[in-house]
């Protein structure tokens, strides 16, 4: 699983003219999920995003993760994250679980953060989705599950 974190101070997923998912100062995740992902590795990369410490301090140091500012998550499916690109010009997207494997690990990671009391929006999984968001510093980091 692969995810691309971006601090923002607003995000939004719109699906043929309709907003779908939306949130103000937090975090927009686009999350790629590959073939044999399991929950442990969503886990594993909700955690990671949870608690990243991306937010500035009083002094300007980047101190204090999402839930210590009170921001929200947007989670955005984004099987492209796993494309393969080392042979010729057209990406190969075989890596990438299939969309009956990946749809509920995706509803599954939605849940869970929702659970653990994150404001939480999601995009409409295989859709066409435009995201626009304002990357807050800029500040985006990649994580993958592999490097656990």
């Amino acid at each position: 699983m692969r995810a691309v974190v971006q601090r923002v101070a607003s995000a939004r997923v719109t699906v043929e003219g309709r907003d779908v998912g939306a949130i103000g100062r937090g975090l927009a995740v686009l999350v790629g999920i590959a073939s044999g992902d399991s929950r442990a590795d969503g886990d594993w990369i909700l955690d990671k995003v949870l608690d990243l410490r991306i937010f500035e301090n009083d002094i300007g140091k980047f101190d204090r993760a999402l839930r210590d500012v009170g921001g929200a998550l947007l989670l955005v499916s984004q099987f492209t994250l796993l494309a393969d690109t080392r042979k010729g010009r057209r990406p190969s997207f075989t890596g990438a679980a299939r969309p009956e494997d990946a749809n509920p690990l995706y509803q599954y990671m939605l849940a869970r953060a929702g659970a653990l009391g994150v404001p939480v929006a999601g995009g409409a999984f295989g859709a066409h989705m435009q995201v626009a968001l304002v990357n807050d510093g800029p500040v985006t980091i990649v994580l993958d599950s592999r490097d656990r």
